[in-house]
């Protein structure tokens, strides 16, 4: 089963791009609608993800079989692992396989059959394990498909330097038509057109934000590493309810809704079920990944697993409650576990990659703005600054998304006490917080208003180190042993396909200091990148050479 130069080209950025959406399929029609994703890596295996569109033919069998390859070369000729599967209506005719018997730090090819059809190929790539010199990855979130076009996904595509993308929720939003980020006149409109409340709609979305060309080439290109925010359930969602749930209107029971979107969740995306519950009964998504000797990466639930419900605006007497848990006891526990060992074995960073602002957004020291972020949980957040004082942990930092702008911080236990924490040297500061801007989803608009309120906030807030909050973008990290730099990228425009892509701003936390500082020059990509599956350059001929003489084929 060789795939031809020809036949792989088909399968490029622009073929793929091309392919019509057909609504079934049977003999010489492409079952492979949704394209091939790969995701939560680790040194010996990787999730492969894929669906079979099903027939509208009444004859059309509800389990489908399909085979699938792992490979060495974009060719699939040195195939390591292959199997063969049957899937159906009770997962969506999705397909999930965790390959394994990988080598650690190594680029693979993968590719699904079936119907006499093969996918497009897939890149994606192993932990590695032992010392690890470098490390780059890109970070994103709010992906709202009405509210514009996913340029910032295509951006990322087209990068051949990363190591895998953290995306950390918002993959999809539940509303329907007259919702946020709908009536764009973009002709990208929800389907279903309605809210999302029951599995079909769930699986619906899914289905529609995967049916874009730049998504699926994204996730063709690169590895994932997700989390889910609210709206892949409903919006300010919490463990017992949401702002946008309301059951008298005819929304239903919460907890089944919770379940079916955890459900489609899981279905959709390349994710590992890493055998945890919830205190519901359903799966839980926090997890850690380590690359090496380099870092230690934990990604967090701060949504729907055991989440306390929203304080009121400027109710910081409830904000303040100690009783009141953003993480729930188990995932605390399992994450404050992590970063002791992590900082016991010598590895140089932890990172967490999380849902929600843990900095204070707040213009004075009792005084929070957004009670759905970590401001609305200070116990949990002082319970967690407390450890890592306590237990001389350095070298940490956070990845955040949901607030849909860019944002540097430095994170401090009090920062507006000018005895615990120095603005310009950083002093008392535990680490840093950098924040992701949003694929598509808008904070604020491009107003003089918005430029002038976002000024004031860097000028009241003193460990803010930078904002944007108007332009749309994502996060590229470099991380070595020296420091972790952060480069925020923005693109001009969302609602048109023709757009300018820019690099805005450059933050960087060396090692040993924990905090944040300007950094002035870009980082340069690591010469051995693998270029994208579709290019056949010296680089990918040379990786593809090296790895012939290791494996002696």
């Amino acid at each position: 089963m060789s795939l031809s130069r020809r036949r792989f080209l088909q399968f490029s950025s622009a073929g793929l791009a091309s392919l019509p959406l057909l609504k079934a399929y049977g003999s010489g029609q492409q079952p492979f609608q949704h394209g091939v994703a790969s995701g939560d890596p680790l040194a010996d295996r990787v999730i492969l993800w894929s669906r079979i569109t099903p027939s509208e033919d009444p004859l059309f069998q509800s389990k489908v079989p399909y085979s699938w390859q792992i490979a060495l070369d974009p060719e699939m000729a040195m195939v390591v692992n292959s199997g063969n599967g049957l899937t159906g209506p009770e997962v969506d005719y999705t397909i999930k396989v965790d390959a394994s018997g990988l080598q650690p730090g190594t680029t693979y090819y993968y590719r699904f059959y079936s119907n006499n059809m093969d996918s497009p190929v897939g890149r994606t790539r192993t932990l590695p394990v032992g010392h690890v010199d470098r490390l780059r990855f890109a970070v994103t979130s709010c992906s709202n498909y009405p509210m514009g076009f996913f340029n910032v996904y295509r951006e990322i595509a087209q990068r051949s330097d990363l190591d895998v993308v953290l995306h950390l929720g918002d993959y999809i939003y539940e509303y329907g038509p007259g919702g946020f980020g709908t009536g764009t006149g973009l002709g990208r409109e929800p389907i279903p057109a309605k809210e999302m409340v029951d599995i079909q709609d769930y699986r619906l979305r899914y289905s529609q934000y995967r049916s874009d060309p730049d998504l699926q080439e994204v996730h063709r290109q690169h590895p994932f590493i997700c989390v889910w925010d609210d709206h892949e359930t409903t919006n300010n969602a919490w463990a017992g309810g949401a702002e946008n749930h309301d059951p008298q209107d005819g929304e239903g029971d919460w907890y089944v809704r919770r379940s079916v979107a955890n459900k489609a969740y899981f279905e959709w995306m390349p994710i590992r079920d890493n055998g945890i519950l919830d205190l519901f009964g359903d799966r839980a998504i926090y997890r850690s990944f380590r690359y090496g000797n380099l870092m230690d990466l934990m990604m967090l639930d701060t949504r729907i697993a055991a989440r306390d419900e929203q304080a009121n605006w400027f109710d910081q007497k409830t904000a303040d409650n100690p009783e009141r848990s953003l993480l729930g006891r188990q995932q605390e526990e399992w994450l404050y576990r992590g970063l002791t060992q992590s900082q016991s074995d010598g590895v140089r960073w932890r990172v967490l990659g999380q849902q929600v602002m843990m900095a204070q957004l707040t213009l004075a020291k009792d005084f929070s703005i957004n009670m759905d972020q970590w401001d609305g949980y200070t116990a949990s957040r002082t319970r967690l600054f407390d450890h890592i004082a306590n237990n001389n942990i350095e070298n940490f930092f956070v990845l955040t998304g949901d607030i849909h702008s860019s944002w540097a911080w430095d994170l401090a236990s009090n920062p507006f006490s000018i005895l615990e924490y120095g603005r310009l040297t950083g002093r008392g500061a535990l680490g840093g917080e950098f924040v992701t801007p949003g694929v598509t989803s808008s904070f604020l608009d491009k107003s003089h208003l918005t430029d002038v309120a976002a000024i004031a906030m860097d000028g009241l807030i003193p460990h803010l180190k930078w904002v944007n909050v108007t332009q749309r973008g994502y996060l590229l990290m470099d991380v070595s042993h020296s420091r972790a730099q952060a480069h925020w990228y923005h693109v001009d425009t969302v609602t048109s396909k023709s757009y300018n892509a820019r690099l805005a701003r450059m933050y960087k936390q060396k090692a040993g200091q924990n905090h944040v500082q300007r950094a002035w020059s870009e980082s340069t990509a690591p010469e051995n990148a693998p270029a994208p599956a579709p290019e056949y350059g010296a680089l990918a001929r040379n990786a593809i050479a090296a790895l012939r003489n290791r494996y002696n084929v």
